[in-house]
């Protein structure tokens, strides 16, 4: 068995800008060795460790689907120490990767069912994920209809433009992508994510609605979704900024009696309505 410590060694294969302010970058790495990236098995929902010699580690959710093979990726937003230094980072050069950590989406618990993915800000990196695997032709029979709320402050700040436009291309995927306040040149929904989703009304038979954003959109996306009939079993939440080690040793991502790094960060409403809202 690997230790869980060490990091597989990647290289930067390609530097993505992703926002008009520079504060997020995509980072498409390659595994230096086939044998580890066989090992590297992951299901969207689950995060990384992103390691940096000599300034540390960061947690990262990824943003690649298992269907995207011969690389992952990450989006990192520029905050602190480890995550400028990795910004400062050029194409070719190497860097580590710990994982896969946490647990991903019941994907099958959403097998025949209808999904909606509500989405706010940079906090859509796995729900790309699992998105770009349901899409996959070897598993959009798998699954009912696909829909996708998403929203940003302004669409220079909406990730992964490129691929919104493909889904957007799509008849088998219905997509709501909406900024905060009207800009120059938009033509797409304009309004706070909570509100599009009540106005788009989502019907919860059959279906599952996954949620991951900042704070406050999911504080007023929660009332919509109950108001549209949605039980808490059906509410999937992913609790990412919660995670630290990813081991369950540093017992940072302690919330009740469930270590999120181990535990999640995927939960049901209904399992967080069971623990103490320190999350």
């Amino acid at each position: 068995m690997r230790n869980p410590y060490l990091p597989y060694p990647v290289r930067i294969d390609q530097v993505i800008v992703e926002t008009d302010d520079r504060s997020l970058k995509s980072f498409r790495l390659v595994f230096l060795s086939e044998d580890e990236e066989r090992a590297f098995q992951y299901t969207p929902g689950q995060f990384a460790e992103l390691s940096l010699a000599g300034k540390g580690e960061i947690p990262i959710g990824i943003a690649s689907s298992p269907t995207e093979k011969g690389h992952l990726l990450f989006t990192v937003n520029r905050a602190g120490v480890v995550t400028t230094a990795l910004h400062n980072m050029t194409e070719g050069d190497i860097m580590g990767v710990r994982g896969p950590l946490g647990r991903g989406f019941p994907l099958d618990r959403f097998a025949g069912k209808n999904v909606i993915f509500i989405g706010g800000g940079f906090a859509f990196t796995t729900l790309r994920s699992t998105i770009q695997y349901m899409l996959h032709e070897g598993n959009r029979d798998l699954f009912k209809d696909i829909t996708v709320i998403y929203g940003a402050r302004r669409p220079g700040l909406l990730l992964y433009r490129e691929t919104l436009k493909a889904w957007e291309g799509r008849d088998d995927i219905q997509t709501h992508f909406t900024i905060d306040t009207e800009a120059e040149g938009w033509t797409g929904r304009v309004g706070f994510v909570p509100a599009v989703t009540e106005e788009v009304g989502p019907s919860p038979d059959n279906a599952f609605a996954i949620v991951c954003g900042p704070p406050v959109m999911i504080r007023f996306t929660m009332p919509v979704l109950t108001k549209l009939g949605f039980s808490p079993e059906q509410i999937i939440m992913s609790l990412e900024n919660r995670m630290k080690c990813g081991i369950g040793i540093c017992g940072k991502c302690n919330t009740g009696p469930k270590y999120v790094c181990k535990d999640g960060p995927v939960f049901t409403l209904e399992e967080l309505n069971q623990i103490p809202a320190e999350y």
